[in-house]
């Protein structure tokens, strides 16, 4: 089928090719051999009246023409998908479709498994693909890579709707055995300790750790970092057997506690509520599987 001599068929292969910038993954990611992907990419250029992909070195970069093209076409792939080709009711007793969401591992420890409870009663045969936030979570929420992003409200993109899932406050944990904390946990306690603390990157580099912007921000000093890990989950359990510390959510502290020999103290510095949103693609606001899994998410967040 063609609009204005373009054939539509051709915009599936350029949203591969603009995703991947090699032909033989871009060909791979919708059922092509690489012969017939290279064939569509001639034909996108003759007809674009543009290279899109060049050559540099072992890779293959984008055109400015191409860099234009890839968030019109992502969009209107993904309305077609979700205003087209998804049904146009949403039956979640006899639903068979698949939901991905890009979770921290904070999110699969505390809200996973209730919303994985109620799915299982009211919609037994629907599939959900939990997926790291690995890179930057709101380029795969944009590429339509995933349905849902769970994250802190202060790195929501301005770009699409989100709303407020549940709320959690900062404790520190310490060994219960700690040599020197007995009672209570002073300010100049929690600063002159060695700390666990969260610390997330990509590409081997390193950010500053979860907390620690703010320290530096708010109250101009710095901890005594003396273990990063890329979770939050596990670090209660890196605590035990030493006189280190770690700030975690409530939740995972809680969590942590029924198996672990630790104790829970409150936070001797005033730190900011943690606030979890959901945020999904705008152009996928009228899905209405979307919408009920949206709906049951705000549910159950409600209720932890």
């Amino acid at each position: 089928m063609r609009f204005k001599k373009l054939d539509l068929n051709l915009l599936v292969a350029l949203d591969a090719l603009l995703q991947e910038r090699n032909i033989s993954r871009a060909a791979e990611r919708v059922n092509l051999s690489q012969p017939a992907m290279s064939n569509a990419l001639g034909r996108l250029r003759e007809y674009f009246g543009d290279e899109l992909l060049i050559p540099v070195g072992r890779q293959m970069m984008l055109t400015p023409r191409a860099e234009s093209l890839q968030q019109p076409v992502r969009e209107i792939l993904l309305r077609v998908d979700s205003d087209v080709v998804a049904p146009a009711v949403f039956d979640p007793a006899t639903s068979i479709r698949s939901f991905s969401m890009l979770v921290s591992d904070f999110t699969t420890t505390v809200f996973m498994p209730p919303l994985l409870r109620a799915l299982y009663a009211a919609a037994p045969n629907v599939q959900i693909h939990l997926e790291p936030q690995a890179r930057m979570p709101h380029e795969l929420l944009e590429e339509g890579e995933a349905d849902f992003l769970i994250i802190p409200m202060q790195y929501v993109s301005s770009l699409h709707p989100c709303v407020p899932l549940f709320e959690d406050d900062y404790v520190v944990v310490s060994w219960e055995d700690h040599p020197t904390i007995r009672d209570s946990l002073s300010r100049e306690q929690y600063l002159q300790a060695g700390h666990v603390v969260s610390s997330f990157g990509s590409g081997g580099s390193r950010n500053l750790p979860v907390l620690e912007g703010w320290f530096l921000e708010r109250e101009g000093i710095a901890r005594k970092i003396e273990v990063t890990a890329s979770t939050m989950a596990a670090l209660p359990s890196l605590v035990v057997g030493t006189a280190r510390l770690a700030t975690v959510h409530r939740r995972i502290a809680m969590h942590a506690q029924q198996h672990l020999p630790i104790r829970i103290w409150p936070s001797p510095m005033k730190i900011p509520k943690l606030v979890q949103m959901l945020q999904w693609n705008k152009v996928r606001e009228a899905d209405p599987g979307l919408r009920w899994i949206r709906d049951l998410c705000l549910e159950i967040g409600s209720k932890i």
